[in-house]
């Protein structure tokens, strides 16, 4: 296997397993690890140093921005849903369901408007 893909996968592993710990302990603090674009930024980086086209990291940036901009209803739904008592499933398959339509909708209108 790849050397540098089991570095991508361990870095990325690391990450998750640091924020999930965090958010145990102190939620705010998990909160803030998942929060951070440390996901993008590794994306971001590991295709610059694949590819070493600037563009491609660029128009990828801007995609990942509005797709960001698209998932934000998970968030809102699910946390809507568990303070009103919806069980925890059902609160997450809302807010799956949420976060899958306004990502459809950044999808739809990043096809209608590209060049």
């Amino acid at each position: 296997m790849n050397p540098q893909f089991l570095l991508k996968v361990l870095v990325t592993v690391v990450l998750v397993v640091v924020a999930s710990l965090l958010a145990k302990r102190t939620g705010w603090l998990g909160a803030l690890v998942a929060s951070l674009p440390l996901t993008s930024l590794l994306v971001l980086g590991w295709l610059y140093f694949d590819t070493r086209e600037p563009r491609a990291v660029a128009d990828l940036a801007m995609a990942i921005f509005w797709f960001v901009l698209g998932s934000l209803p998970f968030f809102l739904v699910l946390a809507f849903a568990l303070r009103h008592e919806v069980q925890a499933w059902v609160a997450f398959a809302m807010a799956g369901a949420a976060g899958f339509a306004g990502v459809s909708v950044v999808q739809w209108l990043m096809t209608r408007t590209a060049p």
